[in-house]
């Protein structure tokens, strides 16, 4: 073989490679390393997506995150400033971070759109008939225990006979938050959080002008006590059927009132 010559197995090889397969660089990219703030940012909002973080809810303090999850404040810290920045979470007054929904405009859409027209309300009862029977039943599949004993916490405040009748609107609004917190979906709570302001007057009208009555309380209390068993017992069609039964009497009543000649009023007006 000629000395300048040579073998043909050593010519295709690149520089520097010696089992003939392209050069690495040509194949892969060099990967970034993830700083420790953007992993504790991302764990926080897979927490928030799967409903476990749900909005309203206080995170705990900073300290208590970076021991849970084994970091440094600092990277807490810089972490919590990014969600901030998205305005997934906001600062709480007098100290701490919660889960927000940042739907402030559309909210006050809504509220524009009930002051004009009070039987509005009636349409958002007839949207809760659907979704909120869609809730139940997921509550039955997925509550957790401490999701049933917030359920049966919010039932027994409504079950209280000292209990103070202007509280009447928000233990019935109580209830309803831990029954959609409990069906796992975090879309679905930022779903409610959007409704905010409107849902509450929603409940206020329900309780102060269409069930004002100590039987109207009682039959309300029934049949939140009905929805409660059937998602404690884990069985969902059984779940679904009482909310169902539950919002439909709700949308009889508008119906009454509509027939007697009433006025819708608007509760809760602030």
């Amino acid at each position: 073989m000629p000395a300048d010559k040579k073998p043909e197995s050593e010519s295709i090889r690149p520089p520097g490679d010696k089992t003939g397969m392209p050069p690495t660089s040509a194949r892969f990219q060099t990967v970034e390393r993830q700083k420790l703030s953007d992993q504790v940012a991302q764990e926080l909002l897979r927490l928030i997506a799967k409903g476990e973080l749900a909005p309203g809810d206080r995170l705990p303090g900073e300290r208590q995150l970076a021991a849970l999850m084994k970091v440094s404040r600092v990277s807490v810290r810089a972490a919590l400033q990014q969600l901030k920045a998205q305005g997934i979470v906001d600062a709480v007054q007098g100290g701490g971070t919660r889960v927000v929904a940042n739907a402030e405009e559309v909210n006050a859409g809504l509220v524009q759109l009930v002051r004009a027209d009070a039987s509005n309300l009636h349409d958002l009862a007839e949207i809760r008939a659907n979704i909120e029977v869609w809730a139940a039943r997921r509550a039955a599949l997925l509550a957790t225990p401490s999701q049933l004993e917030e359920i049966e916490a919010a039932l027994a405040a409504m079950r209280d006979p000292h209990r103070p009748t202007r509280f009447k609107a928000e233990d019935d609004l109580r209830f309803h938050m831990a029954i959609g917190k409990a069906s796992g979906s975090a879309v679905y709570m930022h779903l409610l959080m959007v409704l905010g302001d409107v849902l509450e007057r929603s409940f206020a009208y329900h309780r102060y002008s269409l069930y004002a009555s100590e039987h109207d309380d009682h039959r309300f209390l029934e049949q939140h006590r009905r929805i409660a068993e059937a998602i404690k017992m884990q069985d969902p069609d059984a779940a679904a059927e009482r909310m169902r039964e539950h919002l439909a009497a709700v949308l009889s009543k508008y119906s009454d009132e509509t027939a007697n000649g009433l006025t819708v009023k608007l509760a809760a007006q602030r």
